[in-house]
């Protein structure tokens, strides 16, 4: 046995969150694609086969009262506030990733002076942000300007309304800093919005300690709702009464039941609703959540932190020499929970021989192979393996 494996034995000992794995369903690989889909949470078949066969199947309509369904959205958001750093009744819970940008983005526009005709936007963004930001902007008449994060300080100006931001890279893993990043953006009086899927439940974020306005963020990754899981909506209570939602729904109706022709938004955060919401999956999502109980967000940034950094050690000691280069910040502040290694030419093909061998991590075109670290289930053994049979893969 290697020092780094005894290592990692001793580290898996001294866990405070060791005992959490055994709450997921895991078989025996290493699974490091928590940052694209989450483990599945052993809670959430049972309760998933109550929401059909009880809840539908037996008291069908009666549900949306007896079974809490109707006011499930607010519910879970408040289920998911503290883990991003949010008091209750500012999160709610439904639609895409892609739709609540757009909700948020738009609402943020509203939000602003009317002279102000400029919105930023991550240059290094995934994609959709950039897409809903650019259709954000035709819509509201401004004008879209893409900029990297390190340059939103410079860019800001007294043209700026709104500016969205992703608080962890997607193919690197770079953390930024959302609170410096915040106070640039309100000093110039306008409005931030952040995309948190690569942090939630990974980090802490700070939403109220940091005064963001509007924030957005999926739940199939480091949350472990579920593929196509319910994302979620978060707008500052100071703000929720001048939210202006570009798609008002009958969900987000003062009376959603009296179908009058006239709009009247809701009280609170529930004027981020739209239309129906989307019960098996946001019930799963519940269920899911109950892993976090009597978790603490900075205990798991904690293990976090140790296992990027000793993934990084294993990376180091057991890869060839220049076959593999990081592209993930050293030092921690810079870093989310994912290290993304550059492995030129041949990324690919490296990822599908891992995955062969029950270590699942992603490849991103060109070059990039991605491991992200889920405090709650990946051990420090489980990390050794990983980087060991990559080097294996790669000599």
């Amino acid at each position: 046995m290697s020092d780094l494996a005894r290592d990692a034995q001793q580290y898996d000992a001294d866990d405070p969150l060791a005992g959490r794995r055994a709450l997921f369903v895991l078989d025996d690989g290493v699974y490091l694609d928590g940052n694209s889909l989450g483990a599945l949470a052993r809670s959430v078949p049972g309760r998933v086969e109550d929401v059909v066969r009880r809840q539908w199947g037996a008291l069908k309509i009666r549900s949306w009262d007896e079974s809490g369904w109707w006011t499930a959205p607010e519910r879970i958001g408040d289920r998911i506030a503290p883990l991003v750093g949010a008091a209750a009744g500012q999160i709610v819970v439904g639609d895409s990733t892609s739709v609540n940008v757009f909700k948020a983005l738009v609402g943020a526009v509203r939000l602003a002076d009317d002279d102000r005709d400029e919105i930023l936007v991550d240059a290094t963004t995934f994609p959709t942000d950039g897409y809903i930001a650019g259709s954000a902007a035709r819509l509201t008449g401004r004008t879209l300007r893409p900029v990297r994060p390190d340059e939103v300080p410079a860019a800001l100006s007294g043209r700026t309304a709104a500016v969205l931001l992703n608080h962890v890279d997607y193919r690197t893993g770079r953390l930024y800093d959302l609170p410096s990043l915040t106070a640039a953006v309100h000093a110039a009086g306008a409005i931030a919005v952040w995309d948190l899927c690569h942090s939630a439940g990974a980090l802490p974020v700070g939403l109220d300690e940091h005064g963001v306005d509007l924030a957005v963020g999926c739940t199939y990754k480091y949350l472990n709702g579920g593929p196509g899981s319910p994302a979620y909506l978060y707008v500052r209570g100071e703000l929720q009464d001048r939210f202006d939602s570009p798609l008002p729904g009958w969900n987000s109706h003062a009376e959603p039941f009296g179908m009058r022709e006239a709009y009247e938004p809701a009280a609170g955060a529930l004027r981020g609703r739209v239309g129906t919401p989307d019960i098996l999956s946001m019930l799963a999502l519940e269920a899911a959540l109950e892993v976090w109980d009597g978790v603490s967000v900075d205990e798991v940034r904690t293990k976090s932190l140790a296992l990027t950094d000793f993934f990084l050690e294993c990376v180091r000691e057991y890869v060839p020499e220049g076959r593999v280069e990081s592209l993930t910040p050293v030092r921690h502040e810079e870093r989310g929970s994912q290290v993304a290694l550059r492995c030129a030419p041949d990324a690919g093909d490296v990822m599908k021989r891992l995955i062969a061998r029950g270590v699942v991590g992603d490849f991103r075109r060109p070059d990039v192979l991605r491991f992200g670290f889920t405090p709650l289930y990946v051990g420090f053994a489980d990390v050794e393996r990983a980087a060991r049979v990559l080097a294996e893969e790669l000599r």
